[in-house]
C-alpha cells in the first residue's frame, strides 16, 4: 500500500492494516481550503504533523470544519519536496501508547504544502494571496525558539535579520521578517485582522512573536519601507493579535521499530531521510498519546472550533499558570534531576531510568512532596494528575526513545525555573528550605555530573551547555573520587543568582548541597549512596 491520494482509495486494505482513514472528503477539502483559506501555518515539521494538523483533522472528520491548514516551512525548504510533495500532503501518524501498542492514522487535513522562501517568487506569491484573503483566521508556528530571535547572543541582529530589515520586504529571508512582509500586504489589502498564534513550547511565545515582528517592522518605517499606519495595525490587538499558548506533547525522530511496523502491515515507502539541513524526517510520526495546547482566546476575525477537539481557549493569565505548573512543577524539573543522574549511573534511555527505584524515588519527591505544596494551579488542569500522567505513563513509555544525554543539554539556563522558582516559592510563603531535598540533590548531582566521571570512574561526555567550560573551569581541581581535593569551589556558582534564579549561598540550600556534592566525590557508587542515603 501507497501512501497517497490515489492508493488512500483502496479503503478496504488500509482498514485491514488496522490503519485508519479521514473521514472527510479530501477533495473538497483541498479545493475549499485554496479557495477560501482560514488556518496558515509557519514550520512544517513532527510537532505540527503529529499534534496541530491532526486537531484540525479531528474538526473535519466531526464536521466542525469544511476547511484545512495550509503548511509552509521557512527553514528546511525540502521537507517540502521530500515529505509532503510525493505523499499527496498526507502523514501516517503513529501513537506510541505505553503498553507497547500502537495506533496508525493517515491526516489529511494540510490541504497545501510551501517553501515560505523569500526567494522563491512563486511560493511567496501564493503566501500573499493567502495573507490577503478576507476570511484568513489564523497564522499559526512551530518554529522553534530559536526561530523568533531577532539578535545573536551578543545583542546585536543576526544576519539575516540585519538584511531583512535594510533591504525591505521585498525579499526577506528570516521568519520574522516574511512574517512582517505577509502581514504587511494583509494591511494594504484592507488592514484586515488577523490572529498570529505562537505554539512553540516556550515561556510567552507570543511575546516573542510579537516583538520579533514588530522590530523588523519598525526598522522599515525607519527605512522608508513602511508606514507609520502599519506599525499601527501591528500594535492594535482589536486588528492583529498574538495569543500566548502552552504546547506539550513529546514527537521524537522517526523510530526504526515505528518504520518495521508499518512495512509489516504493507505499508510502502516510509523510510526516512536526512536532508541537506541535517532535517531526520519520516512520512510518518511517531509521537506518545498525552497531549495539551492551552491557547489565549483572543482572535479577532474568528477561528476554527480548537475546543471541540481538546484545546484549552483561555486567557493570557491561565495560559501562563499552566505553562508554570510544567516547567516548574510538574514535568520540566523531573526530567532535569533524573537526566544528571541518569548519565552518571549510565542510562541511555529515559524509560530504562524510570525502572531505578532511586531515580523514581527522587522525582517523585521532587514532584509530589516539594512541588506541588508550592505549585502554581492553573485551575483547567489538575497539577496532581499531570505528575501522575508523567511519572506512570509518559516517562515509562519504551516507544519513546528519549536519552537523558539531550536532556542534560543546556542545563544552566534551565535550573533557575526549574528549581529556582520553586526555592523562592518556599521563601515567599514562609516555608522551610530544610524541606527540600530532591532539589539540593539535583543540583549537587548536577555539579558532579560537570566533572566528566560517571559513577564507575569512567570518562563521561558531558551534554553541550553555553556555560559548560565557564562552570568546569570553576571546578578546575576537584577530583571525582577524592572528598579532599574540594576546596569550597561550589560557592561561586551557587551565588550565581543568575544560574539558580537566587542566590543559595544567602539560604541553608548551599551548605546542604556542598555536603551532598562532597558525599557523591567518595568515589565508586557514591551517586547511587547518595540517592539511598537521602530518599529511603
Amino acid at each position: 500500500m501507497i501512501m497517497n491520494a490515489q492508493g488512500i482509495q483502496n479503503k478496504a486494505g488500509w482498514e485491514a492494516a488496522g490503519i485508519s482513514l479521514p473521514l472527510y472528503d479530501i477533495a473538497a477539502m483541498n479545493v475549499k481550503t485554496r479557495a477560501s483559506p482560514v488556518w496558515l501555518h509557519f514550520g512544517a515539521g513532527n510537532i505540527f504533523r503529529g499534534f496541530i494538523a491532526a486537531l484540525q483533522q479531528r474538526l473535519l472528520n466531526d464536521g466542525l470544519a469544511e476547511s484545512g491548514i495550509i503548511a509552509a516551512e521557512t527553514f528546511d525548504h525540502e521537507i517540502i519536496d521530500k515529505i509532503y510533495a510525493p505523499f499527496d500532503n498526507l502523514t501516517m501518524n503513529v501513537t506510541l501508547n505505553p503498553d507497547s501498542t500502537t495506533r496508525c492514522e493517515i491526516t489529511a487535513s494540510v490541504a497545501e504544502a510551501l517553501r515560505a522562501d523569500g526567494q522563491d517568487a512563486s511560493n511567496m506569491q501564493r503566501l500573499a494571496e493567502i495573507f490577503e484573503a478576507p476570511g484568513l483566521q489564523m497564522v499559526s508556528f512551530t518554529i522553534t525558539e530559536k526561530g523568533y530571535a531577532i539578535t545573536g547572543a551578543d545583542g546585536a541582529p543576526s544576519s539575516a535579520a540585519k538584511a531583512d530589515m535594510e533591504n525591505g520586504p521585498a525579499q526577506a529571508r528570516h521568519a520574522m521578517g516574511i512574517t512582517a512582509a505577509l502581514l504587511q500586504k494583509r494591511y494594504l489589502a484592507g488592514a484586515r485582522p488577523i490572529a498570529v498564534v505562537s505554539m512553540d513550547n516556550c515561556s510567552r511565545n507570543g511575546e516573542k512573536l510579537r516583538e520579533g515582528v514588530l522590530e523588523i517592522a519598525r526598522a522599515w518605517l525607519r527605512n522608508g519601507f513602511a508606514d507609520s499606519g502599519f506599525i499601527a495595525y501591528l500594535e492594535d490587538e482589536g486588528k492583529v493579535s498574538f495569543p500566548w499558548s502552552m504546547i506539550d506533547k513529546i514527537t521524537p525522530r522517526p523510530a526504526k521499530a515505528v518504520e518495521d511496523i508499518l512495512a509489516g502491515k504493507g505499508v510502502e515507502g516510509m523510510r526516512p531521510i536526512i536532508t541537506s539541513k541535517n532535517t531526520y524526517i519520516a512520512p510518518f510520526v511517531n509521537s506518545e498519546r498525552p497531549q495539551y495546547l492551552v491557547i489565549e482566546d483572543v482572535f479577532p476575525n474568528g477561528r476554527p472550533a480548537l475546543e471541540a477537539a481538546g484545546v484549552h481557549m483561555t486567557d493570557r493569565d491561565t495560559v501562563n499558570k499552566v505553562e508554570r505548573m510544567k516547567v516548574t512543577t510538574c514535568l520540566n524539573p523531573l526530567h532535569t534531576a533524573m537526566s544528571v543522574y541518569g548519565c552518571l549511573l549510565g542510562y541511555t534511555l529515559i524509560c530504562d531510568e524510570m525502572k531505578d527505584p532511586d531515580i523514581l524515588a527522587l522525582i517523585r519527591r521532587l514532584g509530589y512532596v516539594e512541588g506541588l505544596p508550592v505549585v502554581t494551579d492553573p485551575g483547567i488542569i489538575s497539577p496532581k494528575a499531570f505528575i501522575d500522567e508523567v511519572v506512570q505513563e509518559r516517562l515509562p513509555n519504551p516507544f519513546m526513545p528519549d536519552d537523558p544525554r539531550r536532556i542534560a543539554t543546556d542545563t544552566s539556563q534551565k535550573v533557575g525555573i526549574r528549581f529556582g522558582e520553586t526555592i523562592k516559592s518556599y521563601i515567599e510563603r514562609g516555608r522551610s528550605l530544610e524541606e527540600l531535598v530532591s532539589i539540593p540533590l539535583a543540583a549537587a548531582g548536577w555539579m558532579r555530573y560537570l566533572l566528566a566521571v560517571d559513577d564507575t570512574g569512567g570518562a563521561m561526555e558531558v551534554s553541550s551547555d553555553p556555560m559548560k567550560e565557564e562552570l568546569q573551569a570553576k571546578l578546575a581541581g576537584i577530583i571525582w573520587n577524592d572528598p579532599a581535593s574540594y576546596g569550597g569551589q561550589l560557592r561561586q556558582i551557587l551565588a550565581n543568582p543568575v544560574i539558580f534564579g537566587v542566590d543559595l549561598t544567602e539560604t541553608v540550600l548551599a551548605d546542604v548541597i556542598e555536603a551532598m556534592f562532597l558525599e557523591l566525590l567518595a568515589g565508586v557508587g557514591a551517586a547511587r549512596a547518595v540517592l539511598r542515603k537521602y530518599l529511603s
